[in-house]
């Protein structure tokens, strides 16, 4: 069996403030250098500098590290002592990353920089034999793969207990009549169990999605070194299979130039960005005092500083503002990719970062939002009464008179009529007279008022996926054993030991 690899703070982030002193310039690592005369100017390592960010690599930095030390032995270039040695050292090294007792210093460039550094501490000349027959080129594709495919299992598991409490809140009002809308104009009405389980759906194609890209993810570049591959007899799929991937790479140069899976990866998080702003705009709306058909928990809403009765969405109003840096990651890449040319270029350095902002983000809020959902008071009594507001029943006229046998295009134009001298009057549909009626059109009379509720209207929607309360109840136990079938997905290992 596998293990999770997603560790905590002490080695997920490290800031410029943290990074530790090391003023002995003999103790400096380098993963290059030999044919400069001279070390790099101050504003280059200042630029160049990544660890601060992809120190968060380290944990996958070091699997690939053990697979590859094993790759390395079953070639001949690491005996069965000195394969013992390097994967004791890296254990040992591991585990001061994650207490916080090895950390990268001031002068390493990047994560593997830092680790080569605590290797050879612990090995002396024998940490240099590690790294034959790879480059960074291939050690961070690796290493980024490895950290998204187990990251989006966590993100997947926030959107999982996010539909989760969707769909018990929707369990609640399979028959609560609320007014559906189109432009946010009562249009016909729903149940609010309906209306909540339509916000499911699109977490459920974001859970898709997420498979789907760990599918094409799943392809280890390790091996391909710096663009050519190898001269040494290494084996490629030995290292794919002991990291868990499917498979490995087809193309040396466009392995460590593909940056596909960090784009895909970025589109779907931004997605998923899109589809909890528009549940947290709703939300707003609901909350407020013109809908007032929600009423949020305390310990999920927030308050003003000099107006004592509000009480304000602030988590819907930051799902709505943080998809806005969800998208503009995805737009980020997309545009730091689009003009280089193959293979590695150090742009990709720019990659990173918003792969690890989305993590991050996502992984922060998708649980404050399903804490609010499922705390939620929803005022059954003022979705109920604004059900039929707005003459929304008017389509079950028009069905109505289809039923009768009048072509739907007469029966639309009979029911605007109707709807206009309702409005003229001030008055519902149920409120014409008779003789009202038939001066409207022949084919209208008083049994067309059998029809003029709303709990006929959503009794009358009993096609699959529609809003009345058995299609309701259908799609609640749908969803149920797809969460659960999720949740399975989302407890999977992908790092291997």
């Amino acid at each position: 069996m596998g293990r999770r690899l997603i560790v905590g703070t002490t080695i997920d982030r490290v800031d410029d403030k943290s990074l530790t002193e090391n003023s002995a310039a003999a103790n400096r690592t380098s993963l290059w250098g030999g044919r400069f005369a001279g070390g790099p100017s101050e504003a280059l390592a200042r630029l160049s500098v990544s660890v601060q960010f992809d120190w968060r690599l380290a944990p996958y930095d070091i699997a690939g590290s053990r697979a590859h030390a094993r790759v390395l032995a079953g070639a001949g270039l690491l005996d069965p002592e000195e394969l013992g040695r390097i994967l004791a050292a890296l254990d040992d090294l591991e585990a001061a990353c994650a207490s916080g007792t090895f950390r990268p210093t001031v002068d390493d460039e990047d994560v593997h920089t830092a680790l080569e550094r605590g290797l050879l501490e612990r090995l002396g000349s024998l940490g240099g034999k590690l790294r034959a027959g790879r480059s960074r080129n291939d050690q961070v594709a690796t290493d980024l793969r490895l950290y998204l495919r187990d990251h989006a299992r966590g993100v997947a598991a926030r959107l999982v207990e996010l539909a989760e409490a969707l769909v018990e809140q929707a369990g609640r009002h399979v028959d609560t009549a609320a007014p559906g809308m189109t432009h946010l104009q009562h249009a016909q009405p729903v149940t609010f169990g309906h209306w909540l389980l339509a916000h499911v759906q699109p977490l459920l194609r974001d859970l898709e999605r997420l498979r789907d890209w760990d599918h094409r993810t799943a392809v280890s570049p390790l091996g391909a070194g710096a663009l050519a591959g190898s001269g040494l007899p290494l084996d490629p799929g030995a290292v794919s299979k002991e990291l868990g991937f499917r498979t490995s790479f087809a193309n040396s140069m466009d392995a460590v130039a593909d940056r596909d899976f960090v784009a895909e990866f970025l589109f779907v998080t931004a997605m998923i960005g899109v589809h909890l702003s528009r549940l947290g705009e709703e939300v707003v709306l609901w909350t407020s005092q013109e809908f007032g058909w929600v009423e949020l928990d305390d310990a999920f809403a927030t308050g003003s500083s000099i107006m004592p009765q509000k009480k304000n969405a602030d988590i819907a109003e930051l799902a709505r503002g943080k998809s806005g840096r969800l998208v503009g990651g995805l737009v980020a890449v997309l545009t730091m990719l689009k003009g280089l040319p193959m293979t590695y270029d150090r742009d990709m350095q720019e990659d990173k970062e918003p792969a690890f902002d989305a993590v991050d983000t996502l992984e922060l809020l998708l649980p404050a939002l399903a804490g609010m959902i499922s705390t939620m008071t929803v005022r059954v009594d003022r979705l109920v009464a604004a059900a039929p507001v707005g003459f929304s029943l008017a389509t079950e006229v028009a069905d109505w008179l289809v039923r009768k046998g009048v072509p739907f295009r007469d029966a639309h134009e009979i029911t605007g009529k109707l709807v206009a001298l309702c409005a003229a009057r001030d008055c519902a549909l149920d409120e014409v007279s008779d003789a009202d009626l038939a001066t409207v059109s022949e084919h209208l009379d008083p049994s067309v008022r059998d029809v003029l509720s709303v709990r006929s209207a959503l009794a009358a929607r009993i096609t699959p996926g529609s809003t009345g309360p058995g299609p309701v109840a259908d799609q609640l136990a749908t969803a149920a054993d797809q969460l659960t079938t999720w949740r399975n997905w989302t407890a999977e290992s992908v790092v291997p030991r």
